[in-house]
């Protein structure tokens, strides 16, 4: 059996949408660089408008008005914005690494602008009398190219912190790291779930094998998987421990200035773009119409389909914005023990679920695998709040162990108590009384017991014996 005939076994629904597309000629190098100028253009225009619109959107959850003067609206505010800091001075730490510190913000953008090359806009459409997919390049490992250029945008964030010759970005820089490192890992696991229902890796078949059936609805563990690890990937909030400003200032950014600091700004929110649209190729069926307007016969044909892609990525870019107004930012202990406690394993048995949905009867085995996915996240909460909770008892137990009394004699020595521990202290003596015998070593006969000292005296802290002292303990 060949190649194409176990790939036409396997996924009989990409080969045939694979066998009847058209043959599409090789593109004119003017028509190569018209499509490379278009999609700059779209993610620089859509990072101006998503900035504007993130500022006015947490601007009415907050109850406020937002940018509403530079241009109709506010629309013009973001491009103000990047003016000025273009017009700002640039300034370098002269502690810094002078050639990685200025080579770490181009290596963040240029692998966010490489990664959307392989992002499939639309079908093929004519263009100057000339067929040509919107798409500026295909490649049948498409999904593996976009999680190396993610992979190289880390590179440069570690190098802005390392470089800086500052304490602050460079823990930033290495928080960075390990929670990109950590959620890439849940990423590219839930993106074999697509791999084994589409059977392809390229972006275009796997739109293609969505023309009946998108694949969140045979995939949706992966898809609600990578919807929480697109979030840790580009360190939005409530994942935006690198740049935590109560702990690191502005993290591994903060002596960055001028347009260096707007490439890192740049970088970020094109990254949201290119992980939306991943989310809407890989699990929404890509340009593909939605179900209402597919009833067209004209829906997924000519530019339509364009329009489609947008309002599907500039849906999921409003759920950035979403969470960014909604939810507080995590503590980095419980954002890692969710990445690698709950995401990997969840994704891993959801994987073995779905390679036996594809040996078995599918729809059968697909409620089973998610009841028993879902079984499986329930255990794992419930093994983080008990170790939570017996965490919770064993500090209970230490302070209550602190407030006992202390008895600075008992090993033998003198030791001073510790903060808030109760101190063994002799109340002062009224001029005249009788002293009782002084306190002896404990387990000697005629000993007083425990506590008790001439004159009544009973355990008192060590606050109100200084405080008595001071105020000149008794009358005279």
């Amino acid at each position: 059996m060949t190649g194409a005939q176990l790939f036409a076994a396997s996924a009989p629904h990409v080969a045939a949408v694979t066998q009847f597309a058209p043959q599409s000629e090789r593109d004119w190098w003017w028509l190569i660089i018209v499509k490379t100028i278009v999609v700059f253009a779209f993610l620089v225009l859509t990072t101006l408008l998503m900035i504007w619109a993130e500022r006015r959107v947490v601007a009415r959850m907050q109850q406020r008005i937002g940018p509403n003067r530079v241009g109709p609206q506010g629309l013009l505010q973001s491009l103000f914005d990047g003016i000025k800091l273009a017009l700002k001075e640039d300034i370098i730490p002269s502690a810094a690494e002078k050639a990685v510190f200025i080579l770490a913000p181009i290596i963040s953008a240029i692998p966010a602008f490489m990664a959307f090359a392989v992002i499939p806009f639309g079908p093929t459409v004519s263009i100057a009398g000339r067929h040509t997919n919107l798409q500026l390049t295909d490649l049948p490992i498409a999904v593996l190219f976009i999680l190396a250029m993610s992979s190289m945008g880390i590179y440069g964030i570690v190098l802005a912190g390392w470089s800086s010759g500052s304490t602050y970005p460079l823990l930033g820089g290495v928080r960075s790291a390990a929670q990109m490192v950590s959620y890439e890992v849940a990423m590219g696991l839930s993106f074999v779930g697509v791999f084994l229902y589409t059977g392809t890796l390229s972006t275009s078949g796997i739109v293609g094998a969505q023309t009946h059936k998108w694949t969140v609805l045979v995939a949706l563990p992966s898809f609600l998987i990578y919807a929480i690890a697109m979030v840790g990937e580009t360190n939005r909030a409530p994942f935006d421990l690198p740049e935590g400003e109560t702990e690191l200032v502005g993290g591994f950014h903060t002596e960055y200035s001028s347009l260096k600091f707007a490439l890192f700004f740049l970088a970020e929110y094109i990254n949201m773009v290119t992980v939306s649209a991943l989310m809407t190729t890989l699990f929404l069926g890509g340009w593909r119409a939605p179900v209402p307007i597919s009833l067209w016969a004209s829906a997924n044909t000519g530019w339509w389909p364009l329009l489609w892609f947008v309002i599907k990525i500039a849906i999921v870019l409003f759920v950035f914005i979403w969470l960014r107004g909604t939810l507080p930012r995590f503590r980095y202990d419980q954002f890692m023990k969710f990445g690698w406690k709950v995401l990997i394993p969840a994704n891993l048995v959801w994987i073995l679920i779905e390679a036996a949905m594809k040996a078995f009867d599918r729809t059968a085995l697909f409620i089973w695998g998610g009841a028993i996915l879902v079984l499986v996240i329930i255990a794992l909460f419930m093994v983080d709040a008990a170790q939570a909770r017996k965490a919770t008892l064993l500090a209970i137990d230490a302070e209550e162990e602190a407030e006992k009394p202390f008895d600075p004699f008992a090993g033998g020595f003198p030791i001073p108590p510790l903060p808030g521990q109760q101190l063994l202290a002799r109340r002062p003596v009224p001029v005249g009384a009788a002293a009782g015998p002084p306190p002896s070593t404990h387990g000697v006969s005629g000993s007083l017991p425990p506590g008790t000292f001439a004159g009544g005296s009973d355990y008192i802290s060590s606050d109100d014996s200084d405080d008595e002292s001071t105020n000149g303990g008794s009358s005279d």
